[in-house]
């Protein structure tokens, strides 16, 4: 029996660009593939006409699979969904703008027939969109103790069968799927790419967005944040601590021969000041892990399938 290489494609508002990008770019390399192909659309309930625009164009194509989506999930949840439904021995997650190159798909599926179980896509050094944000989140999550995270890694991976039933298990809502596939910890190749310009339309992913994801991922791979204060907690209290003795015996008993001149009432409102301000910063923290058990408390379904507006879905187990 032929193996299959399913390609994961979430889709949100893109109703101008989605035929040029499969017609045009991911089609005809799929179609040179010596495997069986399945292409999985998720529409992540765009408002404009992305799904009738897709079905009526290729609703009678076997190739093509159309897993709709009730509303605006977010794209780390599409990307699940996607996973989800994919039956192919290799899995390969790309965005649909047409800005990762598919030129680069039999190079990463040759990486995956020599025994790779993860490869990814690591944006090129002249690449620009994003640079700034990627640098600080990449920074950001290598302070938080992922020190194994490559820079400019991106969401355009091929994953084996393995590592996609092990990643379907694992049900956490607020989800960054790159970093639930660093976490299962299979060894990964990479192969160095350049972006290009979207096929049509404007970024539907914006700065809030960008963000909201990096802060949910950041939440949910790491405690150093919460651990981060409860040290700069413990800081504070000591330096508080001998400025006070140092104010107490500077102003008091030694009589001010430095000449400072502090009022107790300006030192106890700096210290104070500064303490309150800590403390709600800690508390803010604290608040995002806190959210984030609540929302796994409440045991919602990831996402919910709309099943009349989506094509090719044979198993409804899902």
């Amino acid at each position: 029996m032929k193996m299959k290489v399913s390609v994961v494609v979430p889709m949100f508002n893109e109703a101008t660009g989605i035929v040029g990008f499969l017609d045009g770019q991911l089609m005809p390399v799929l179609n040179k593939l010596s495997y069986d192909v399945e292409v999985i659309l998720v529409d992540d309930g765009s408002v404009d006409k992305t799904v009738e625009k897709v079905v009526k164009k290729y609703g009678s194509n076997e190739k093509i699979k159309v897993v709709a989506l009730t509303r605006n999930f977010g794209k780390e949840i599409a990307l699940t969904a996607g996973l989800t439904y994919a039956t192919g021995d290799a899995v390969i997650m790309i965005d649909a703008d047409g800005q990762h190159p598919v030129e680069i798909i039999p190079q990463m599926i040759k990486k995956w027939e020599e025994g790779a179980y993860i490869v990814t896509a690591v944006r090129g050094e002249n690449t620009t969109r994003h640079k700034m944000g990627s640098r600080i989140y990449y920074r950001v999550m290598r302070i938080c103790g992922n020190k194994d995270i490559v820079v400019g890694a991106m969401d355009y991976r091929l994953l084996d069968r393995s590592v996609v039933d092990e990643f379907n298990k694992m049900p956490e809502h607020n989800r960054l799927a790159r970093g639930l596939v660093d976490w299962l910890g299979y060894p990964q190749e990479y192969v160095k790419v350049h972006t290009k310009n979207r096929v049509d339309g404007k970024p539907t992913y914006s700065h809030k967005k960008l963000v909201t994801l990096t802060i949910d991922g950041l939440a949910s791979s790491s405690r150093t944040p919460l651990v981060l204060f409860g040290y700069i907690g413990v800081a504070i209290t000591v330096v508080s601590l001998i400025l006070g003795v140092f104010i107490l015996i500077q102003q008091y008993i030694l009589g001010d021969p430095l000449k400072l001149d502090w009022s107790g009432a300006v030192a106890m409102s700096v210290f104070v000041s500064f303490l309150v301000g800590l403390v709600l910063v800690s508390q803010a923290i604290t608040a995002l892990y806190i959210s984030q058990i609540h929302t796994e408390a409440k045991g919602r379904p990831l996402y919910v399938v709309d099943k009349r507006k989506s094509i090719g879905l044979k198993n409804d187990k899902k």
